[in-house]
């Protein structure tokens, strides 16, 4: 009895299946890279200083040298009914020095919102050695209707700031903030409102 032979459809109908699967597969890999690269871009910005980003730190340089930086502060607001204020337009500080910084956030809405701050500073090469000890942008912050909050911000520039040559004659420094509406999710996962105080926050009353 001769072998069976596969007919051309059933090879085809095969090859299509297979082919299908790898799609799926390059598909599923591309959207995790997708996922697993926001985290990561992230991480490398804060390690670098890239694209002005600067970076946290748990302690402060042990001495300051003796050349002052004049730190500017930017706020802005998107997609928010906020009302959000720098306490000072600048400060004169000395590089390994720490700073202190008042930020003031109002909700003029309603209900309460959740917002999260970005930032970054100007100019760019700055952002590798800007580092920030407090924030409020380190995490979502929410704020109950028609309230006011004030918040910290303690900062140093890194002394290597003197020796790079991209930076050591540049004395001005604007380090600039951005809030914007939280994730969805991560506003409803906030919904009992973290206390103030546990933020680096102070709530003003009657403001």
């Amino acid at each position: 009895m001769p072998p069976v032979r596969s007919k051309p459809e059933s090879r085809t109908a095969g090859r299509n299946r297979h082919l299908a699967v790898i799609c799926a597969f390059v598909f599923v890999g591309m959207v995790g890279a997708a996922y697993a690269s926001v985290p990561l871009y992230k991480a490398f910005c804060q390690a670098t200083g890239f694209d002005g980003t600067t970076g946290r730190a748990t302690v402060a340089p042990k001495m300051a040298l003796d050349k002052s930086l004049l730190i500017r502060f930017d706020t802005n607001i998107h997609g928010l009914p906020w009302t959000f204020t720098a306490e000072q337009t600048s400060q004169t500080v000395k590089i390994g020095e720490t700073g202190l910084a008042y930020f003031k956030v109002t909700n003029n809405a309603k209900t309460p919102i959740t917002g999260h701050a970005v930032y970054n500073v100007v100019p760019e090469q700055a952002g590798g050695y800007f580092r920030k000890l407090e924030c409020f942008c380190f995490s979502d912050q929410t704020i109950g209707p028609g309230q006011t909050i004030e918040f910290p911000v303690v900062y140093f520039v890194d002394p290597k700031y003197a020796t790079d040559q991209e930076t050591r004659n540049k004395l001005d420094v604007t380090l600039s903030y951005t809030f914007y509406p939280a994730v969805a999710s991560k506003q409803a996962s906030t919904a009992g409102q973290k206390s103030p105080s546990t933020l680096g926050g102070t709530p003003k009353a009657g403001l």
